[in-house]
């Protein structure tokens, strides 16, 4: 068992039984909350927490639910949950202070994975001065072009809107973007974004 608890924040009622589930099998404690109200009403007694937040809610989004507890001042590394065509916002939520977003459909061991990570910070927050210099350095041997693209995927738009804002090919922008993830050294999208924000890229 391990020595946080990772708290679930989702309207429905399936999803949070079957989370609690797989990371009760995994050695996780849980604890399940229905609304982000709920959430933020429980939230300022969480000593050693992590949360996984849907980012589509009714009332209170994911993202709100981030941006109100920065502004309350409760330090909780934070996950979002969302769909391809949320990727923009999941970005918004990440520079509200989430410290990772995790696409649907994922298997398992992505979110056991993003909460490891998310445990990191609850000792040491955000990226070290060493592994953003590593970033930058990642940075330079990118191409112009390739910086163009790298804005664009972490500013979430799709590779059409991408080929056709550069006036280059769809399959172009894949190649670029291919690239870029591997000179990035990035694993996914996710990670990407992550290293973008930690080196003070992507939409303002």
């Amino acid at each position: 068992m391990t020595d946080y608890t990772v708290h679930i924040v989702d309207d429905e009622e399936p999803v949070r039984k079957s989370f609690a589930f797989m990371l009760a099998m995994n050695g996780y404690a849980v604890k399940l909350h229905q609304s982000a109200a709920s959430f933020l009403s429980f939230a300022p007694s969480i000593h050693n927490g992590i949360l996984v937040t849907d980012l589509r809610m009714p009332e209170i989004s994911g993202l709100d639910l981030i941006r109100q507890l920065g502004m309350k001042k409760i330090p909780i590394p934070s996950i979002v949950i969302t769909g391809h065509g949320d990727v923009p916002i999941a970005v918004e939520a990440m520079k509200a202070g989430a410290v990772d977003f995790i696409e649907k459909p994922f298997e398992d061991t992505a979110i056991i994975e993003a909460i490891e990570r998310a445990s990191e910070h609850l000792i040491v927050p955000g990226a070290d001065a060493d592994e953003i210099t590593d970033i930058q350095t990642r940075l330079q041997t990118l191409s112009e072009r390739e910086r163009q693209v790298l804005f664009a995927v972490v500013a979430g738009f799709p590779n059409k809107s991408i080929a056709h804002d550069l006036d280059i090919s769809p399959r172009t922008v894949e190649v670029h973007r291919a690239s870029v993830m591997s000179k990035m050294k990035a694993k996914n999208l996710p990670h990407l974004v992550r290293m973008a924000l930690a080196a003070g890229l992507g939409p303002s």
